[in-house]
């Protein structure tokens, strides 16, 4: 009879508890129910996970003159604060994943008599979880911090819960307020890519030729001193860059590429037996050749073929593959012309070169 009785007895204390229940591991401190006011428009927070070094949320008093126990959320802390979150927070699942990390979440308490003074850090960080290859990958966003302190009696452990309940709602309401004021212009957040390209073509009296039909090369252009040793009556070595910047307005990146198509006039030389017209249309056309692979290179930038996540390197990419392009091309004509020695192999390749420019519309 009395057996059953101390049954009924511990049954009732557990239903009537407010904020914890006794488990020979602890005990366990649930976040009540609470409106936050406010429902993310553009993402929704996926997980929660601990990267604390050490787990646990503490321990604390429950009783005066009592040793302090452990205490923890159901699941843990970080599985506890999770399911806050899904309970309590509307959350569209289409939109973009965000993950929150608890760096911090620490509760430490001492006692005097019958009155508990407490100290709770609380600390987060908010990432983006972007998916690559089927892999997210977390983008840090941001951080939230606090740190609480309180007074309390022994009996009423609800003002721990509702300390870190308010250090959760707070880190929530922080993030949400932070996407709507950055949401639209940091690139990390940005949703799409408009790409425009356009080229150099502004030319100045310095060592720097830029390509432009309104400016061919002239002899004048071959400043170095020629190289006796060479068996090659002239050289010039063309080349293509590029130089990008970009701003975020409205979600979007709005990316600016300006392609530079250029020779240097120190660096390219000829020999007085080749001061004539023909061998000049030689290095000409390697310029023209340049010229076009910087046109295939821009073809193969749109913004479908650009990751939001990291255009940079895309871009990158295409510019080593478009610049082994080049050279395998000069090469080629080279090869073919003899240096510009055979006179048909260079006729066709000066057709061949023409007809590229009139598709790329460099040349009418």
């Amino acid at each position: 009879m009395n057996n059953r009785l101390g049954v009924i007895t511990t049954l009732s204390i557990s239903l009537f508890a407010l904020f914890f229940s006794a488990r020979p591991s602890g005990d366990i401190l649930t976040l009540q129910p609470e409106s936050l006011g406010f429902t993310p428009a553009t993402y929704y927070i996926a997980t929660v996970t601990d990267a604390r070094p050490t787990p646990g949320f503490g321990r604390w008093f429950t009783a005066a003159g009592q040793p302090a126990t452990s205490v923890d959320l159901p699941g843990g802390t970080a599985a506890g604060i999770g399911q806050f979150i899904r309970q309590n927070l509307k959350q569209n699942k289409s939109t973009r994943a965000v993950a929150m990390r608890l760096r911090e979440c620490k509760v430490v308490e001492t006692a005097q008599g019958n009155r508990i003074s407490g100290t709770l850090n609380f600390a987060v960080t908010f990432e983006l979880l972007r998916n690559a290859d089927g892999e997210a990958i977390p983008v840090k966003l941001n951080e939230f911090r606090t740190k609480g302190q309180y007074t309390r009696p022994a009996s009423q452990t609800q003002v721990v819960e509702q300390s870190l309940r308010q250090s959760v709602v707070a880190s929530l309401r922080a993030f949400d307020a932070y996407i709507k004021k950055e949401g639209l212009s940091d690139s990390r957040l940005a949703t799409r890519i408009n790409l425009v390209l356009q080229d150099y073509v502004r030319n100045r009296d310095n060592d720097t030729v830029f390509y432009s039909l309104d400016r061919p090369l002239t002899w004048a252009d071959f400043q170095a001193p020629p190289r006796t040793a060479s068996r090659y009556a002239a050289e010039i070595n063309p080349n293509f860059a590029y130089e990008g910047r970009s701003k975020v307005v409205n979600g979007t990146v709005e990316l600016t590429l300006t392609m530079k198509t250029f020779m240097l006039k120190s660096s390219s030389w000829v020999k007085p037996p080749a001061l004539n017209a023909y061998s000049l249309n030689h290095e000409q056309r390697h310029f023209d050749i340049a010229r076009i692979i910087t046109e295939r290179f821009k073809s193969k930038l749109h913004p479908d073929s650009l990751s939001i996540e990291d255009y940079n390197s895309n871009i990158q990419y295409q510019f080593l593959e478009s610049y082994r392009e080049m050279s395998r091309l000069q090469e080629l004509y080279d090869s073919e012309t003899n240096h510009g020695l055979n006179v048909a192999a260079q006729e066709r390749w000066n057709a061949r070169i023409d007809a590229d420019l009139k598709m790329y519309g460099i040349k009418k």
